[in-house]
């Protein structure tokens, strides 16, 4: 096993994401300008200093079962490295349980500052960060933008390999999150899914997650039909009826309403940056509980590392 370099000190900026976004259910994720940034120095063996400042300053562990350190240890031991002993300092902004993506930017923050702790002795590809990231979360959809920014197609080939592919969001469109007080957990939301859709839910969705890539890379004006589903939300719905019903109102003002990855929060897909402040208005009006609106742009970026004597830059896909 290699050694890490002892003061090697690196910064990470990673994004929040969402995914599903309505018909593209555990395959198309969205890259959103919010962003957890971490600094992590490589200390002698043995040191575990965690600092964290903003979300999750109050609850998040300070030992190994941090997932950013569990992060960065799966992919130094991938990398043929020993486990240094780190100083971390997390300025987080990604909102946790509320399906935005926390957990994967943390996965994620860790895998690029192993990265650039090695950057020095050892390139590492776009390919193996994906696979790395996706062994922790379990599936590509949401680590993929938060990776490579942007709109990504998420896939795992018959090896069993996960691959992406990044596409351009179309310029005009402008998303708004409304977060609502209420959290939720991703397994309970992913309990509520049935075994087996009808045949016609399935070709329902098959049809409108192609519209939807047209939608957001080319014609911003089918986004609302685009973002109809069948296959999670409905069955979903009964565990976030706060998030249900407001989707239902933004959804008959005309608005492309859906749910953020496995929720509570809600993605508006707005033709124009007009669309936002009605959507801010009808939220706002929502008396069930509170709702905090943002209106991040979209990421292009993805995740980015940067060592303090050089510049790492991650291969493209």
């Amino acid at each position: 096993m290699s050694a890490v370099t002892t003061g090697r000190t690196v910064d990470v900026r990673v994004p929040a994401t969402s995914a599903n976004l309505g018909p593209g259910f555990d395959t198309l994720g969205l890259a959103l300008a919010l962003y957890d940034e971490l600094t992590v120095e490589a200390a002698p063996a043995g040191v575990l200093e965690i600092e964290v400042e903003g979300v999750g300053a109050d609850d998040v562990p300070r030992d190994a079962s941090h997932l950013v350190v569990r992060a960065i240890a799966h992919a130094l031991a991938d990398f043929g490295y020993d486990m240094p002993g780190l100083r971390i300092h997390a300025r987080n902004s990604i909102p946790h349980g509320r399906g935005l993506g926390s957990s994967g930017a943390a996965i994620v923050s860790g895998i690029m500052a192993a990265v650039g702790l090695v950057a020095d002795q050892r390139e590492i590809g776009s390919d193996d960060i994906l696979r790395l990231a996706t062994e922790l979360e379990g599936h590509p959809d949401n680590v993929a933008p938060c990776i490579f920014g942007g709109l990504t197609i998420a896939w795992v080939s018959t090896d069993g390999s996960p691959h992406s592919k990044q596409l351009l969001v179309h310029r005009g469109i402008s998303p708004i999150v409304l977060i609502p007080v209420e959290t939720m957990s991703t397994q309970l939301a992913r309990s509520l899914q049935p075994a087996q859709v009808p045949h016609a839910d399935a070709i329902f969705n098959v049809s409108r997650s192609a519209l939807l890539i047209a939608a957001l890379v080319q014609s911003p004006e089918v986004l609302l039909e685009a973002t109809e589903d069948r296959l999670h939300q409905n069955y979903r719905a009964s565990a976030m009826p706060k998030t249900a019903g407001l989707i239902e109102r933004l959804r008959a003002e005309g608005l492309p309403a859906v749910v953020s990855g496995a929720g509570p929060s809600i993605l508006v897909l707005c033709e124009n940056p007009a669309q936002r402040l009605v959507a801010a208005r009808i939220a706002e009006q929502d008396t069930s509980t509170t709702w905090r609106a943002i209106m991040p742009a979209v990421d292009v970026l993805g995740a980015t590392v940067v060592a303090r004597s050089a510049e790492t830059v991650l291969p493209s896909a």
